[in-house]
């Protein structure tokens, strides 16, 4: 996605005086610079944990790194598990015919299908222009949707050239959609930062007026989709969801969600990268297919602009965009708020680099920026404390997945790997003469699962990938292959490291600069 990395000061630092927390009778106001401390405040508490016990308890901390490797192994296998659900699921639908299936699904208080209405948002700045044209050109191939699409062009004002870029794609693409609308959003409105959420929140507003307000089309027919400029949709995407939107009656609490696979350049990256961004792949899908787990948008998703228009749109002040948009979407609905997965998956480009230094410099400020997302847990604190009408079990459901996943890889990672290493370190003779203790078995037999897991993600991904263009080189087999044994190197540094370097940040309200991503 074009935007990778973004923050001022005033969102990091400033933004915002206080949330309400109720305490007994009274309510207390905690600053949102508290809140936004959780992550990393934990993830160094932590760290000065595991230094301690590893001098004076070094087998019980050994002990507690071993149950948290065996909590990761055990959710590795069940995302094991669900990725073989996920698997079958794309099969599935990928075999169905979309038309019978509107027949075998419609009701009385469906929608036609000819009124169902695609607003497709690509929010976008300083993207190459082959990337946006192949991105127009899968849009406007896709199955039955072109015709009933309107494609909006979110354009930055402060990028050079952007509405000459504009005019050229809609010259180019404008006669293959219902509408080619070109945004463009301004520099330094107050309480906005640079990022994708300001962006696409200023041209959801501006298309509404159009389409709405000025051409009349019914606000009820009209589903937004928001995709990063290098999403390139499976064939069927649209024609599905014209379907599925049409004949759901909760059409306006539903956010549709396709999993990612990290395709559209894999060929191109650096073969020492492609487990990471199959693992990715890998944990989007399970989180989509299994039941027992609660799945939150990513990357590119879709909703109602009903939906959409009732919340209040994007916040132009934030970076998970995804994840903050179902949050608050979900506290001010009071729950009555569902993610419906869609199993049929769209590509999107990984990072780059011309060197492995530089590809993986590349990887690590995309986690850090990610990272960023931990931010979202003090939201959601504040969001139970200031909706108590809203059910305190699916609110605290939430909580639980938007932290979980933050904390284990900052505070987690800090556990699991340091506390199985640094009691080596201070008391080397004690734990040799321990190495065949429950714990110590415990703690290699789950590391060892969790890794052969990954690698499994690995073979499944690399059966799934697109055709070559040409033949694999050499050198490219040995790097793809060298990546299986780097495997916990490539994770420590383009995972755990930026995730703790992110969540520090963020603790200590500095703030990450805008970059654009290298992703050719």
């Amino acid at each position: 996605m074009p935007y990778e990395s973004f923050g001022n000061r005033r969102n990091s630092v400033q933004f915002g005086v206080g949330r309400s927390v109720w305490v007994g009778t009274r309510p207390t106001v905690i600053p949102e610079r508290v809140l936004d401390m959780i992550p990393g405040g934990l993830a160094w508490i932590a760290l000065g944990l595991v230094v301690l016990g590893a001098y004076y308890i070094p087998l019980a901390l050994v002990f507690g790194a071993a149950l948290l490797a065996f909590y990761s192994a055990v959710r590795f296998s069940f995302a094991g598990v669900a990725n073989l659900i996920g698997l079958r699921h794309v099969r599935r639908w990928e075999a169905i015919d979309w038309r019978a299936e509107y027949a075998r699904r419609a009701t009385p208080d469906s929608l036609p299908l000819a009124a169902v209405h695609h607003v497709v948002i690509i929010p976008n700045y300083k993207e190459d222009l082959s990337t946006l044209r192949r991105t127009l050109h899968h849009l406007a191939a896709q199955a039955r949707g072109a015709g009933s699409m309107s494609i909006v062009l979110a354009m930055e004002v402060g990028e050079a050239g952007a509405l000459e870029k504009g005019a050229l794609l809609e010259a180019e693409f404008g006669a293959c959609f219902k509408n080619f609308l070109v945004a463009t959003h301004p520099k330094g409105i107050s309480g906005e930062m640079q990022c994708k959420s300001a962006n696409q929140a200023w041209a959801a507003r501006w298309v509404r007026r159009v389409l709405v307000d000025e051409q009349g089309c019914d606000l009820d027919h009209l589903i937004v989709t928001t995709m990063d400029s290098d999403t390139v949709w499976h064939p069927h995407y649209f024609e599905s969801l014209a379907v599925l939107f049409a004949t759901d009656p909760q059409r306006h609490t539903t956010f549709w969600q396709a999993p990612i696979r990290y395709h559209g350049n894999v060929w191109s990256i650096n073969p020492l990268m492609r487990i990471l961004h199959a693992y990715s792949s890998a944990w989007e899908l399970a989180y989509l297919a299994a039941p027992w787990w609660q799945a939150l948008p990513m990357s590119s998703y879709s909703m109602s602009l009903r939906l959409l228009d009732s919340v209040g749109y994007w916040d132009p002040d934030v970076i998970a965009d995804e994840w903050h948009m179902y949050i608050k979407s979900y506290f001010q609905r009071q729950g009555d708020v569902r993610l419906q997965p869609i199993f049929l998956p769209f590509w999107a480009n990984a990072t780059t680099g011309e060197t492995i230094p530089k590809a993986i410099k590349e990887r690590y400020l995309q986690t850090l920026r990610h990272a960023w997302g931990a931010k979202e847990i003090g939201y959601t604190i504040a969001q139970m404390s200031e909706n108590p009408q809203t059910s305190f079990g699916g609110a605290f459901n939430l909580l639980f997945r938007v932290a979980h996943d933050n904390l284990l890889a900052g505070v987690g990672w800090v556990v699991m790997m340091l506390g199985s290493q640094l009691p080596m370190l201070f008391h080397p003779s004690l734990v040799r003469e321990s190495m065949q203790t429950a714990p110590f078995i415990l703690l290699q037999v789950s590391l060892t699962l969790v890794s052969a897991l990954t690698i499994i993600f690995w073979v499944l991904d690399l059966r799934i990938r697109p055709p070559r263009s040409q033949p694999w080189t050499r050198r490219e087999r040995l790097y793809e292959l060298a990546s299986l044994p780097l495997l916990a190197v490539m994770t420590l540094i383009c995972v755990a490291l930026p995730v703790l370097h992110s969540q520090t940040r963020l603790m200590l309200g500095v703030p990450l600069q805008f970059r654009v991503a290298a992703k050719r």
